[in-house]
């Protein structure tokens, strides 16, 4: 209530991104406040349940909804994603070298659709810096995702050697690992998810992974590979199957999308990836056909269009363990995250499940 009446009007009043970098900012600059953080707790927080708990790539989350890549970039936030209710968070995507990403304007909300479009272009500060950060950001007391990708300027031929980067610079770091291929806004990174690129790619990822949980001694961090909602089935068939092959541990599906079908509002104009409202049903399609042709095997986190429980619980009912948000939060604030986990623990009790992990893939066995 208090996000949609004062805070919503506030932002929507002002440029999209300049709104963005003002809450990051903001929630950066309110974690070191004491009181602060113990204050969104008591606000926001959300009540553990033996429920919606679960175990899955070795990590504990108290809930399965967490936050989608792209919101904070840079991991200045990621103490108060926590205190605001999030079971866990990714941050990113980082780039080995920092860089500025694409002309401004590039992020565009579309009300009437409750929708976003960006083409942000990977803007960040680089992996060095990311690295200070989350090595400075103390205890965590939720899991943190580092969702990471190549440099505009290099080749596809190379991008292996820019994932290989950030992995060397924020290993230590992240709980787990996300290779992001599937962004529409960096130029030919799409190509990566298909063929000998994708291959090369993520035997250089698990190579590096390897290499790196050698070092510390303890065993390998998980890593999940985020795809693109846009591909035929012909072309999801074969990427899963490419991905399965490499051992990484799960997928995310999925990233924004290039189609405007449906959309109203005038900014369906602008070049970019859509996320939203729109995307819900595409999403829960690609979470429903990795879950098949995997066999229900390989960990699914679901994203795309969740602005209800209902529309959470439809992905996790099609396959996924864990589900994300963004565009959502945009537009209904921080006090969804508690509406989210109370109305999925009502669909559980209502379709006779004691934990959400029976529900998982559960259209699958009906």
């Amino acid at each position: 209530m208090l996000y949609t009446k004062f805070a919503k009007p506030y932002f929507f009043r002002m440029d999209a991104e300049k709104a963005h970098h003002i809450v990051i900012d903001g929630l950066h600059t309110a974690s070191r406040v004491p009181g602060i953080p113990a204050m969104m707790r008591a606000m926001y927080g959300v009540r553990e349940t033996k429920a919606l708990a679960m175990e899955l790539f070795g990590l504990r989350f108290a809930h399965p909804i967490g936050l989608a890549a792209g919101l904070d970039k840079n991991a200045k936030a990621v103490d108060m994603f926590a205190n605001i209710g999030f079971g866990f968070a990714e941050v990113g995507t980082v780039t080995p070298k920092g860089q500025a990403g694409n002309d401004l304007p590039r992020l565009f909300r579309l009300p009437s659709d409750e929708a976003l479009i960006n083409r942000m272009g990977f803007n960040n500060d680089g992996a060095a810096a990311m690295a200070e950060r989350l090595a400075s950001a103390g205890q965590r007391r939720i899991p943190i995702a580092v969702n990471i990708g190549k440099n505009k300027t290099t080749p596809n031929e190379l991008a292996h050697e820019d994932y290989r980067a950030c992995l060397q610079q924020l290993y230590t770091y992240g709980d787990f690992f996300v290779v992001n291929i599937s962004s529409p806004n960096t130029p030919d990174l799409r190509a990566l998810q298909h063929g000998d690129e994708l291959k090369l790619l993520l035997q250089t990822v698990m190579e590096e992974m390897g290499a790196q949980a050698a070092k510390s001694g303890a065993s390998r961090k998980p890593v999940l590979v985020k795809i693109a909602p846009d591909m035929t089935n012909e072309q999801l068939a074969y990427t899963v199957e490419t991905i399965v092959a490499s051992g990484v541990n799960g997928i995310i599906a999925s990233n924004t999308t290039l189609s405007r079908e449906g959309l109203r509002h005038p900014n369906a104009k602008e070049a970019g990836g859509m996320s939203g409202l729109p995307l819900r049903e595409r999403s829960t399609e690609v979470v429903r056909e990795v879950y098949r042709l995997t066999g229900g095997q390989l960990p699914i986190i679901g994203s795309g269009g969740i602005f209800t429980a209902s529309d959470a619980y439809d992905k996790i009912r099609a396959g996924a363990s864990l589900v994300e948000i963004y565009t959502a939060l945009i537009y209904r604030g921080p006090e969804l995250l508690r509406e989210l986990t109370d109305g999925l623990q009502a669909l559980l009790r209502k379709d006779g499940f004691t934990t959400i992990v029976e529900a998982i893939g559960a259209d699958h066995r009906s």
